[in-house]
């Protein structure tokens, strides 16, 4: 076997620990049918259905033909991976599952190397066969109006803006919340991405934005609720007791459904301490590179359908939104590892596609949107670049603060609690508040 230098300076348990966050095992299986290998019969069934489906079907339609030939290479894409590909760090529901996403980014990987090779023509030209009705599609911005009429604060108009984006914004920050698993972060997040649609809005016009809009709306009900529904799930998921039986021993039909269901979530709930005061400039760094990869990543959805010309709506814009979100999940885990552990030695396979894939929507960004990025005002980003490096110290800062004095915070909330409770009628609701953050 043949291996890389990297790998030979490694010792054992670095590559154990490597293992863990990146090929993770499922310890306690329930049925054995689902997780024992099945290769000769998966190549079977492949091979059938791909004689079935080459012989039955009528191949005069060329258009029809290329279409079906894409859909059959993406499918048996998605075998190999079950196959080849690394489980990641999560087993729920099952790790062929995983194995099927790291593909999905595989073939996005791929698919982006493809497309920095075509032309503008030839990008275009791809998008209307794909989607005919792109011909004639509009910018947001060209059919709507932003940041008009910002003195008129109506509840009518206020109510006007919580459509179903506004609910998918604030379902976003709490999946957002469930994966970072901090406030001060998610909060850093949130804070700097509302400046940074403040920078980058001399490019995107969509980004303007009346100030009630973006201060209560955006900030606070959508980012805050969000973050709030997210940390809330998270303590309670690291209470829960993580005791697996086998659906086996279960005798009722309502517990076996129950077990079932119970598959579909986490099998066990680490919990997240980004920064410590002992940590080193190396997770300093780190964090805050994960915060201008975060932006980056969000920037990529904006300007991909400011360029190609698509809206939010369309399949093009809310498929990448959901294989983004659903390859952050590992991500956000491997990174975590390669950054807090130091028997983690080097980052996740996953964490490493997401990376290549950010870069590459970035690069395509500017190749393809030469004329827009000419309009760039530099400073703007230098001011950006360094706005992000503040505000990201200071969260730290607040984090390290929070950590060495939280004995003392605690002390002085739960004083302030007692006296309230004494000196006032409601010692029951002071109680209950006093109880909680106690346990907290």
């Amino acid at each position: 076997q043949f291996s890389s230098p990297r790998m030979n300076t490694l010792s054992p348990k670095s590559k154990l620990h490597f293992r863990m966050i990146n090929e993770q095992q499922v310890d306690d299986i329930c049925i054995h049918f689902f997780y024992k290998p099945h290769t000769i019969t998966l190549l079977t069934a492949t091979l059938l259905s791909l004689m079935y489906f080459a012989f039955t079907r009528e191949d005069e339609n060329q258009d029809s033909n290329i279409r079906v030939g894409v859909l059959v290479v993406v499918s048996f894409f998605m075998v190999v991976s079950v196959l080849a590909f690394p489980n990641g760090p999560f087993i729920r529901p099952h790790p062929a599952i995983w194995r099927m996403v790291f593909g999905l980014s595989v073939l996005y990987f791929l698919f982006l190397v493809f497309l920095i090779f075509l032309s503008w023509e030839q990008v275009k030209t791809l998008m209307y066969w794909l989607d005919p009705n792109l011909r004639f599609a509009k910018r947001e911005v060209d059919i709507m109006e932003y940041a008009t009429n910002c003195t008129d604060i109506s509840w009518k108009r206020i109510m006007s803006h919580l459509d179903f984006f506004a609910f998918a914004h604030f379902a976003g920050w709490a999946l957002k919340a469930l994966l970072i698993r901090s406030y001060g972060l998610c909060w850093t997040i949130s804070i700097t991405w509302e400046l940074t649609e403040l920078f980058f809005m001399h490019l995107l016009p969509n980004f303007a934005e009346c100030w009630w809009d973006q201060l209560i709306l955006d900030i606070l009900l959508c980012n805050g609720g969000g973050i709030w529904l997210g940390m809330t799930a998270c303590r309670f998921l690291e209470m829960r007791i993580y005791r697996w039986g086998s659906i086996k021993k279960i005798h009722s039909t309502t517990g076996k459904i129950k077990r079932a269901v119970l598959q579909f979530t986490p099998a066990s709930w680490t919990y997240v301490r980004w920064f410590d005061p002992n940590s080193s400039f190396q997770r300093l760094a780190g964090i805050y590179l994960f915060m201008i990869l975060w932006q980056l990543t969000e920037l990529n959805t904006f300007f991909l359908k400011h360029i190609f010309v698509f809206q939010v709506s369309h399949p093009f814009s809310w498929c990448r939104i959901l294989l983004i979100a659903v390859i952050t999940a590992p991500t956000v885990r491997q990174y975590y590892a390669y950054l807090t552990d130091t028997r983690c030695k080097r980052v996740g396979t996953q964490c490493w596609m997401f990376g290549a894939i950010a870069f590459l929507e970035a690069l395509i960004c500017v190749k393809f949107g030469i004329d827009l990025f000419s309009q760039t005002e530099i400073l703007y980003v230098v001011f950006w670049l360094l706005c992000l490096a503040l505000i990201t110290l200071l969260c730290l800062y607040g984090m390290v603060w929070f950590e060495q004095n939280k004995l003392k915070v605690r002390c002085c909330f739960l004083q302030l609690c007692l006296f309230t409770t004494l000196y006032t009628h409601c010692s029951s609701f002071n109680m209950m508040i006093m109880l909680y953050y106690y346990n907290f």
